[in-house]
């Protein structure tokens, strides 16, 4: 009987899994360290990175089995990171880890070595929260002003002209000028507003304002492109997905990198901003009615 044998199926798949999970962090934080620019955090990361592959040692003793990384996984966390930021890719590795946590718990009684992983894996937690410094998080507040004002701004304004316009190549020219108009007036306003708070990074703050605007109204305007004219309700139901989508994303970005709740916000952030859309379709549906309005 191997030493592997020696335990119950329920621990023999926990050790494998758990190998597996430490192989592929090992090349995860390797590869981290590689892009880091910051000397700091590239030697935490390529310290973490071993400790990782000697957990992994330690699980190969049970196990007896030579794991490789998964280089699709691998290639994943990479890609995120590129995309959505060092920050909220080791937030989630950090979550990760907490689960690898829970599931280390389960071992205790048959692997005595499993109390000094715990301990490392909670090491590794504290040096990830303490090694987080990403340009961009210095910018969230300014993004979370661009893409609030735009999804309340924009939402009921396109919802009320629907209803007035009943053409959708004309509510999305509507909204594409009153969009840009909009993007241009919230970058420099929140410009003026940064240097008279004396923010030495003003214009940059702006940009990041100025651009999480024009990424919401481009989102915001797409369906009224490529719905037919005429379906003018279908593009307005598919503008409200996509609004409560871009909540739903931006809201757990912000909940895993600043470690807060998501569905308070969640749910505050889209109950604004459908309420908004619903009193502007009704203020251009009531407008139609009263006035006559008929541009078709």
């Amino acid at each position: 009987m191997t030493e592997m044998q020696a335990y119950s199926e329920a621990a023999q798949k926990l050790m494998l899994a758990f190998q597996q999970d430490e192989v592929n962090s090992a090349a995860i934080y390797a590869r981290f360290a590689k892009c880091s620019k910051d000397n700091r955090n590239c030697e935490i990361l390529n310290q973490i990175a071993q400790d990782e592959a000697h957990h992994a040692a330690i699980w190969k003793k049970y196990t007896d089995k030579d794991l490789r990384p998964n280089k699709l996984k691998v290639w994943w966390y990479r890609f995120l990171m590129s995309v959505l930021g060092y920050t909220f890719v080791t937030k989630l590795l950090e979550l990760h880890e907490y689960d690898g946590i829970q599931g280390l718990e389960q071992l205790k009684k048959e692997i005595p070595e499993v109390e000094g992983i715990i301990a490392d894996e909670k090491a590794h937690e504290q040096q990830l929260i303490d090694m987080l410094d990403e340009d961009r998080l210095n910018y969230v507040g300014a993004m979370v002003l661009g893409l609030n004002d735009a999804l309340v701004e924009l939402t009921g304004t396109i919802a009320g002209l629907t209803f007035v316009l009943m053409n959708n190549t004309v509510i999305a020219l509507a909204g594409i000028i009153t969009g840009i108009a909009a993007t241009l007036s919230m970058a420099a306003s929140n410009y003026l507003a940064e240097r008279a708070d004396g923010n030495p990074n003003a214009f940059k703050a702006s940009v990041y304002t100025g651009v999480a605007y024009l990424v919401t109204v481009i989102c915001l305007v797409l369906p009224y492109l490529l719905f037919p004219v005429h379906m003018y309700l279908a593009a307005l139901v598919c503008m409200i997905g996509i609004v409560v989508f871009l909540v739903f994303i931006f809201n757990y970005y912000i909940a895993v990198v600043k470690t807060e709740p998501f569905w308070p916000k969640f749910l505050e952030m889209s109950g604004i901003s459908l309420s908004v859309a619903l009193i502007s379709f009704l203020i251009g549906l009531a407008a139609k009615l009263c006035f006559g309005i008929d541009v078709s």
